[in-house]
């Protein structure tokens, strides 16, 4: 393999992940630089079962068995900006392995607007696309142009335009699916001094603006940030809380007769921009009795901050999968409403999926 390629057997792949918990990869392959993907490729061939990538490990679940099939971590970081078109748009091409606060504090001080709305969300840039990373008011789908990727089927390396991308609600083709390593990305940034209007309550309460006011692009992503600390959900904020992956739940979709039903008990019920009405998945947890800090099985309990699960001494991958199915059957039976777990499965389940759950990762 190039010389900035690591490769090695049996590597525990919890201190890997947000969350801490799960066994080894089999074979785990690290690049500093995509140039070195077509070795990488060819280890693929010498070994068991289809590759998965794993960025920050901010959105995983690793199985207590550990993981088959290679695992490939892409390091390759860094980004260039071009000049401004006649529409004021800067393209910034990013490499995969990139941190996606660092792209969004880069944008922030070379004032360039479409991602203050980010701050704070862990990972790298190149998982963003593959659930469509959003807060705020942001997705990724406002300003992604393409991306470039290996396609898996066709063998070969690939350029998809964000039509192609497929982006919906915390969805794309990528989600779910082995069929390419993404390696780098291309963003439509626009020079602006100030954010993009403000569109949650919350940020609005937080900068003593009205909804849908604009300032500054570094005071809009204090104020997220301000907001997404009271959640918990800004890593390192909170010791407590510490292991977890966020939202462990989309907001689901309803359709119109259970739009008005749940919007009669003062649920949270907003349109989203892919033409979509969904309720709040944190109101559908409380209202199902979860507590919060309530414990659901050892070691997993709800965060005492946001209705979402978190990890404890004595957790277990086992565990936090039993808990998300808990409260997926009791949220089913209290509200009527079935949630979607929003994160992956990576590695060698005993059992299939149940009702809610993604399949093998």
């Amino acid at each position: 393999m190039g010389t900035h390629t690591r490769i090695s057997h049996g590597v525990p792949l919890a201190p890997m992940t947000t969350l801490g918990l799960g066994g080894p990869a089999s074979v785990l392959v690290e690049l500093q630089d995509s140039t070195d993907f077509p070795e990488f490729v060819e280890l693929v061939g010498t070994c068991p079962g289809n590759p998965v990538c794993l960025g920050s490990g901010s959105n995983v679940l690793v199985s207590d068995l550990g993981c088959d099939s290679p695992v490939l971590r892409l390091h390759n970081r860094g980004l260039r900006m071009g000049a401004a078109d006649t529409e004021g748009r800067v393209l910034v091409e990013v490499q995969a392995g990139h941190l996606l606060t660092d792209l969004v504090e880069t944008a922030i001080a070379e004032g360039l607007s479409g991602m203050e709305m980010l701050v704070g969300i862990p990972g790298t840039v190149g998982a963003t696309p593959i659930q469509n990373v959003g807060a705020y008011g942001q997705e990724v789908s406002d300003t992604l142009v393409e991306v470039r990727a290996w396609d898996w089927v066709l063998g070969r390396h690939v350029t998809l335009s964000a039509r192609e991308c497929g982006l919906g609600h915390r969805s794309s083709v990528f989600k779910r699916s082995r069929r390419w390593t993404l390696l780098s990305l291309v963003f439509a940034l626009r020079r602006s001094e100030l954010s993009a209007p403000v569109t949650y309550g919350a940020v609005a309460g937080v900068l003593d603006i009205p909804v849908g006011g604009r300032v500054p692009l570094a005071e809009a992503a204090e104020a997220v940030l301000t907001v997404r600390q009271r959640k918990g959900m800004v890593l390192g904020c909170t010791e407590t809380e510490g292991r977890s992956v966020g939202s462990v739940f989309l907001s689901p979709e309803v359709g119109p007769a259970d739009a008005r039903r749940l919007g009669a008990r003062n649920a949270p019920v907003n349109s989203f921009p892919d033409g979509s009405t969904r309720v709040s998945a944190s109101w559908l947890i409380q209202e199902a009795g979860f507590g919060l800090n309530s414990p659901i099985v050892d070691g997993v309990r709800i965060s005492s901050l946001h209705p979402t699960l978190v990890a404890d001494a004595g957790a277990s991958a086992t565990a936090f999968r039993e808990a998300i199915e808990i409260v997926l059957q009791r949220v089913l039976r209290c509200t009527g409403v079935r949630l979607t777990v929003e994160i992956d499965l990576l590695g060698t389940w005993p059992t299939a999926g149940g009702p809610g759950m993604p399949g093998r990762a």
